[in-house]
């Protein structure tokens, strides 16, 4: 293996995944509630020294070795490729986003930490910071995407009431009677969580599992919009341009010289 071009080619894959994020994060910058994506990398033998194994009891763990050590597959690593990254997968950014005043009945922003839980038709639960929240024809509160906000015992029906609100602490009333309370949900480190499509977000084991919000803090009538800087995403988007443009030369300078060095090792 010619380490010289798995480093140049690894570094190209790696601004290319880089670029894929934020242009994501680019292409959701008036999406309600989205946060930022950051992508991280890591050192190709770090990735090489983590082994995964499946216990007796189904759960998985990550046993790590030190360097040069690792028994992998009946195969003993002796050398490293410390020069050459490899993507490891995207952190979201839980910094707030601009909260907005909209003034519409059902618009609500989460003020401070948590999450809204709701459940798409066949009965999956996601989260999301996304509250412009409107009625679908059986008289829940739903997303624009049309899975149910659930409360506390479930979803959140007006049953067909002349007037409704929310109030700041998750009470939704219909007709001056209360109707249901709103819940958020917290995670140990909400950053791990995975993005699934629609603004939704699912759990995992790095997140932790959701865990209710004590007291409920809302801001009625407003919605918090993404995170997104543009000028902070278009200076990773050029910084990305230009690393793969470098590792690109470096692979073609090292693709020459390989053939020059065959070339000439050949005539002997």
């Amino acid at each position: 293996m010619h380490r010289g071009l798995y480093a140049a080619a690894s570094a190209m894959v790696v601004q290319e995944t880089n670029l894929d994020v934020v242009t994501n994060n680019l292409a959701n910058v008036d999406t309600v509630g989205f946060r930022r994506r950051v992508s991280a990398n890591a050192e190709f033998s770090a990735m090489m020294e983590r082994l995964e194994k499946i216990s007796e009891d189904g759960e998985t763990k990550i046993t790590t070795y030190p360097p040069f050590t690792m028994n992998w597959k009946g195969r003993q690593i002796i050398g490293g490729m410390a020069l050459a990254n490899v993507y490891s997968q995207s952190f979201m950014d839980t910094q707030p986003g601009i909260i907005q005043t909209t003034d519409a009945p059902f618009d609500v922003a989460i003020n401070g930490p948590g999450f809204f839980s709701v459940m798409d038709g066949a009965g999956n639960t996601y989260y999301t910071r996304q509250g412009n929240f409107q009625v679908d024809s059986d008289g829940n509160l739903v997303t624009l995407d049309g899975m149910t906000l659930q409360g506390e015992g479930g979803p959140i029906a007006l049953e067909g009431a002349s007037s409704a609100e929310i109030l700041n602490n998750g009470q939704v009333f219909a007709d001056g009677e209360i109707v249901g309370q709103i819940t958020l949900f917290t995670f140990e480190n909400p950053t791990y969580l995975r993005q699934v499509g629609r603004n939704c977000l699912i759990p995992n084991q790095d997140s932790g599992d959701p865990v209710p919000v004590d007291a409920v803090r809302l801001v009625t009538g407003a919605l918090e919009f993404s995170n997104v800087s543009v000028v902070e995403e278009m200076v990773r988007m050029i910084e990305a341009h230009r690393a793969y443009e470098g590792a690109s030369k470096a692979l073609m300078t090292h693709d020459e010289i390989t053939g020059k060095l065959i070339t000439s090792f050949g005539r002997i």
